[in-house]
């Protein structure tokens, strides 16, 4: 008896009865019309159980592509995560990580084996992870290999890359396709002058998160940010402060090197991860700080690392101020030109959250 939303384009349609067989959804057989009772003697046999959804609507999970279940400091339980997801329509997460190498493969074998109440989990990792590495630096491009080859044997389905210097990310990224890994890259402003989403593209990485090097790849008259004298990426407010700032340091939509860019993109099958609510505080920290959702939801736990603090990622709201918000502005409108040309040209976008910070839950 639920109205389906299929995923396909098409409008949403019902009463509908679901056969689910195995796990598998294998048939949507229309049942009658709005308004009307439906007629028993048409509808598909019985199922073993039946779940009545009049008055509701059905549609595909959601995949979110990028997800850490909290930790300690501010989710202490990672049910807490995980029954938000579930309750919000997310049937499948990529972790990037979820948690430790260790933690990330057993909760993602919990969730296979349904011992727990948790979506899909697909787990990416970051460069170093897993307790065989504690102690061990990678350096060389062969390092890198061998620390691919080590998640890959653990269980891990992929890779959540930094902007590393070219030598090491072309070893990663080419070692990933060789083991059937997935890779993904928040091209961070450490490295980014090294290793845009241009450079990371080249040489193969699926997709982007975040918008870390997009701009950075269309940049007129500079090839390094211009930073204030006092900048300081340990310091927050600087770090997400002046990333927006960029907005105005490319040529800007349509400009030669913007519809470059997404040729290119194009023609190498690149993803855009854009995580678009993770950041949205940046241009109106009130509405983010007050939503209605945080009296009910959200853990003093959780609300003490959202609050502005030295050293909690994403807490820096020390002196926030309409001029930083204006910029968030622009950056927004610019960075989602950008995005919705690439999928109107074909190009792939998908959904990640990124929640757990800067007042997102």
């Amino acid at each position: 008896g639920a109205t389906v939303i299929d995923g396909s384009g098409a409008p949403p349609i019902g009463p509908v009865d679901i056969v689910i067989e195995g796990n598998r959804i294998t048939r949507i057989k229309s049942v009658g019309y709005p308004g009307v009772p439906i007629d028993e003697e048409g509808r598909p046999e019985a199922g073993t159980r039946e779940i009545d959804a009049h008055g509701s609507y059905v549609m595909p999970g959601i995949v979110d592509m990028h997800v850490h279940t909290g930790g300690a400091s501010k989710a202490p339980q990672a049910e807490y995560s995980y029954k938000l997801w579930m309750g919000h329509g997310i049937t499948t997460t990529r972790g990037v990580p979820f948690g430790s190498l260790e933690f990330s493969l057993s909760e993602k074998a919990r969730s296979a084996r349904n011992e727990i109440v948790a979506p899909r989990m697909f787990s990416y990792h970051t460069l170093g992870s897993g307790k065989k590495y504690e102690d061990k630096r990678i350096l060389t491009p062969e390092e890198a290999r061998e620390w691919v080859r080590y998640i890959a044997k653990e269980g891990a389905d992929g890779l959540k890359l930094r902007a590393h210097r070219p030598a090491i990310m072309a070893a990663l990224i080419d070692e990933a396709k060789k083991q059937g890994f997935g890779t993904t890259a928040h091209l961070d402003q450490m490295g980014v002058a090294q290793m845009n989403a241009q450079d990371a593209a080249r040489l193969g990485l699926d997709t982007m998160t975040h918008y870390y090097g997009l701009f950075e790849a269309m940049y007129e008259g500079h090839d390094v940010q211009p930073w204030p004298a006092d900048m300081n990426y340990n310091n927050e407010q600087h770090r997400f402060g002046q990333v927006a700032r960029q907005w105005n340091l490319i040529a800007g939509r349509g400009s030669d090197k913007w519809n470059a860019l997404l040729d290119e993109f194009l023609e190498l099958g690149f993803n855009l991860d854009p995580t678009f609510n993770i950041y949205s505080a940046g241009r109106d920290v009130m509405r983010a700080r007050n939503a209605d959702w945080h009296d009910e939801y959200t853990l003093p736990t959780q609300w003490d690392f959202y609050t502005p603090h030295r050293i909690s990622h994403g807490s820096y709201w020390f002196y926030w101020t309409t001029a930083d918000e204006i910029a968030w502005k622009n950056f927004y409108r610019v960075w989602m030109q950008f995005v919705n040309d690439y999928k109107n040209r074909g190009g792939t976008v998908t959904v990640g959250s990124d929640s757990g910070f800067i007042y997102q839950l």
